[in-house]
């Protein structure tokens, strides 16, 4: 069975530039898994980061309902990259995520950290990938592309595994032949 991982990561935020001495770190990580020859959704996974350089705000809980309480039960994010690798195939799956950004933090947090980045080579812009298949230059938020698309908002946004939930149906949606990669 072929699968590929969709991510969503949320990470400490705040209203405005972080505190002095804060960083923006990811505190859930959310994960979708596709099974490839169906395309169909057959899997949805939180890992629960604990934070180590910064503090989670209220903005942050009112954004993403997570509270410092809940983050404290998580694991580090050392640990989250090796269950990336060693449940979910993380370095041999194709992996996509709504934009850039999970990328992005990704490799920033295990740059600063000195955490082996758990990816493969393959990632996968999936807004990208949707503006283009739908022959537009704007590429839509991931709730406005729901829209778009037909489809429900299940569960939470800004939720990482609810919002990877939701991006798996838009990756499902335009199917194999919008993903040559795969």
């Amino acid at each position: 069975m072929r699968l590929l991982n969709v991510i969503d990561v949320e990470a400490t935020c705040w209203e405005g530039e972080p505190p002095p001495g804060m960083d923006n770190e990811i505190i859930e990580i959310g994960l979708a898994t596709i099974e490839v020859d169906s395309w169909r959704r057959v899997g949805k996974h939180q890992i629960l980061v604990r934070p180590e350089r910064s503090e989670i705000s209220p903005f942050c809980t009112e954004l993403t309902g997570l509270t410092a309480d809940v983050v404290s039960t998580g694991v580090s994010f050392a640990e989250a990259c090796e269950l990336l690798t060693s449940q979910y195939g993380a370095a041999e799956r194709v992996w996509m995520s709504w934009g850039d950004y999970d990328r992005k933090q990704f490799e920033r947090q295990c740059e600063a950290t000195g955490v082996g980045y758990p990816f493969g080579p393959v990632h996968v812009n999936a807004k990208a990938r949707f503006a283009e298949v739908r022959g537009t230059k704007r590429r839509p938020g991931m709730s406005r592309a729901l829209e778009l698309a037909g489809l429900p908002l299940e569960g939470r946004h800004h939720s990482g595994m609810d919002d990877a939930w939701n991006i798996a149906a838009l990756i499902v949606q335009l199917s194999a032949e919008s993903f040559p990669e795969v």
